[in-house]
């Protein structure tokens, strides 16, 4: 079996690591954005309501490199609607 670019690139645990590092950011910043637009809410809105500062909001929807607590998301996500689910990996 052929394997793929991608499959050569995350065979190295640096690259991988690297790369769901960066993926995990880009979820997050995809899930704020989309749950932001389908309630109509700012950041301005969101911060008020979530007690999370501005400025830690604009740096996840960017996806700007941020060490974000898991009460910082949970607040986030609470306010639009939504709860954090924990699932097992095969």
């Amino acid at each position: 079996m052929n394997k793929t670019t991608c499959d050569k690139f995350l065979e190295d645990r640096k690259q991988k690591e690297q790369f769901e590092k960066e993926y995990n950011q880009f979820l997050l910043s995809e899930f704020l954005l989309d749950a932001m637009n389908e309630n109509h809410i700012s950041v301005r809105k969101l911060s008020r309501d979530s007690g999370v500062s501005t400025s830690i909001i604009q740096n996840i929807r960017s996806e700007k490199s941020t060490n974000v607590t898991l009460s910082t998301v949970e607040a986030l996500v609470k306010c639009l609607g939504y709860r954090i689910k924990f699932e097992r990996i095969s």
